[in-house]
C-alpha cells in the first residue's frame, strides 16, 4: 500500500514548475493585439481611398435688369469723379513721404512732410516781435498812469492860481498823446499775434494731409525733392506729393457719335464689358448726357454708372458698353442659362457628363445637354442647377459613388 502512495504522487503535476517555464500572459496579449492591427491595415489599405479634386460652382448670370436687345454699341474708359493730385500751399523741401502707389488713404492721413526750419523760425521771430509789442503797451500805460496824475495836479495848482493856463493845456495834451500811442501800441499787438498766427499756419502747411479717403495711385515726390503749389524752377520742382483716387466715385465715360445719341435716354439700362474681363457682362444705366458736343469728333459724352462696383474694376480701364432698349415680356420671363468651365465637362461613352459632389463627399455622375461655348465657359442647356459644385479636369478613374476631398 505505500508503494502505491508513491506511485500516485510521482503522477502528480507540478503546476509551479510549469509556470516558471511556460509562455508569460503578457506575451499573448500583445500577440492577439498585433494580430488585431495587422486585420485593421489590411481592411484599412484594401478600403477605396478618396480622390483629390479640384471643384467649382455652378453659376448663373445675373439678369440685367430692365433691358432688351442693344440698340447702341460705344466705347469708352473707367473714370473716377473724385481724383485729385495731392500738393502743397507752400514752396518747401521734402523731407518724408508717407505714401506708396497701390495703398489706401483716408482722409486726413499724414502723406509727407515738408522741412519746416523757415517757418519755425519765423514763428519765433513774430513771437519775438508779439512780446516786444506787449512791452510797449506795458510802458505806455505806466506813463498814461502818471500823465493823468501830473494832470490831476495841475487842475488843483490852477485851482489855487499857481500855475498858469498854458501849463494846465500842456498836461491835457501829454494825457491824450500817450492816449493815443497806447492805442496804437495795442493795434500793433493784434498785428503781432496775426503774424504770429501765419508764422504757426506756415508749419502746419508743412504737413501734407489726404483731402478724402481712397487709394494712392501713383507716388510723384521723394525725400528731397522741392515742391511746390505752382510749376516753378523747370523740371527740378515737383507740383504734387501723389495721386487719389476715390474708388466708390468710379463710372463710365463714352463718346456716342452725334447721329445715334438720339437713342440714349438717362436711367437707360446698359451692359458693360471691361476689355480685360470680356466675359464678365456688368449691368449699369446712364446717369446723364452731357449737354454739348465735341465739334471735331462730333460726339457727345454720355456718364454712366455701374449697378454695383467690384475691386476688379480700375480707373483708364478701357471698357464697351452696350445701350439696352425696352424689354419684351417673352424676353424678361427666360431666365439667362448656367454656365460651367469647360474643363468639368467629360465625353462618357457618347455622353456629356460631369461628376458632382454631394453632402456626403461622394460623385454623382450626371449626363448634360450642352449649349454654345464661348472661350473656356459652356453654357448647360439642362442637368445643373445653380450653386451646385461640380468636379473640375476629372480624372480617369473617377466614377459614379466615389468618395472624393476637395483640394
Amino acid at each position: 500500500m505505500p508503494s502505491d502512495s508513491r506511485s500516485l504522487e510521482e503522477l502528480r503535476i507540478d503546476h509551479k514548475a510549469r509556470g516558471s517555464g511556460g509562455v508569460p500572459i503578457w506575451a499573448w496579449i500583445a500577440l492577439l493585439l498585433l494580430v488585431a492591427a495587422g486585420v485593421g491595415a489590411w481592411f484599412w489599405l484594401r478600403a477605396p481611398r478618396a480622390i483629390e479634386v479640384k471643384v467649382a460652382t455652378v453659376e448663373q448670370p445675373k439678369a440685367l435688369g430692365a433691358g432688351g436687345p442693344a440698340v447702341l454699341n460705344a466705347s469708352g474708359y473707367v473714370v473716377a469723379r473724385r481724383r485729385a493730385t495731392v500738393s502743397s500751399r507752400i514752396t518747401g523741401r521734402v523731407i518724408e513721404v508717407l505714401v506708396e502707389e497701390g495703398k489706401p488713404v483716408r482722409k486726413d492721413q499724414v502723406l509727407a512732410r515738408l522741412d519746416a526750419t523757415t517757418a519755425e523760425k519765423g514763428l519765433a521771430l513774430a513771437q519775438a516781435e508779439l512780446e516786444a509789442t506787449r512791452l510797449g503797451v506795458a510802458e505806455n500805460r505806466v506813463r498814461l498812469e502818471q500823465a493823468r496824475l501830473n494832470l490831476q495836479r495841475y487842475r488843483s495848482l490852477r485851482a489855487d492860481g499857481i500855475v498858469n493856463q498854458a501849463d494846465l493845456d500842456n498836461a491835457e495834451t501829454e494825457v491824450r498823446a500817450i492816449e493815443a500811442r497806447l492805442a496804437l501800441w495795442n493795434e500793433q499787438v493784434r498785428v503781432a499775434e496775426r503774424q504770429v498766427a501765419v508764422r504757426q499756419n506756415d508749419i502746419t502747411d508743412t504737413v501734407i494731409l489726404a483731402p478724402f479717403s481712397g487709394v494712392a495711385i501713383s507716388k510723384d515726390a521723394q525725400p528731397g525733392e522741392m515742391i511746390s503749389p505752382v510749376s516753378a524752377g523747370g523740371g527740378f520742382t515737383r507740383t504734387g506729393i501723389c495721386t487719389i483716387v476715390d474708388m466708390s466715385s468710379l463710372e463710365i465715360e463714352v463718346d456716342v457719335n452725334e447721329s445715334y445719341i438720339n437713342r440714349v435716354s438717362p436711367g437707360q439700362r446698359v451692359e458693360a464689358t471691361l476689355d480685360a474681363y470680356p466675359e464678365w457682362r456688368i449691368p449699369g444705366k446712364v446717369i446723364t448726357t452731357v449737354p454739348t458736343a465735341d465739334r471735331q469728333k462730333a460726339t457727345v459724352l454720355v456718364r454712366i454708372a455701374f449697378d454695383q462696383l467690384d475691386p476688379r474694376i480700375l480707373p483708364d480701364m478701357g471698357i464697351k458698353v452696350a445701350f439696352l432698349g425696352a424689354e419684351t415680356p417673352a424676353a424678361a420671363a427666360v431666365a439667362p442659362p448656367v454656365v460651367i468651365p469647360k474643363t468639368a465637362v467629360r465625353t462618357d461613352a457618347g455622353s456629356q457628363v460631369v461628376f458632382v459632389v454631394t453632402g456626403d463627399s461622394r460623385v454623382e455622375r450626371r449626363a448634360l445637354r450642352l449649349g454654345p461655348a464661348k472661350d473656356d465657359r459652356v453654357e448647360v442647356a439642362s442637368g445643373l442647377t445653380p450653386g451646385e459644385k461640380i468636379v473640375l479636369e476629372p480624372p480617369a478613374a473617377l466614377k459614379d459613388g466615389d468618395r472624393v476631398v476637395v483640394k
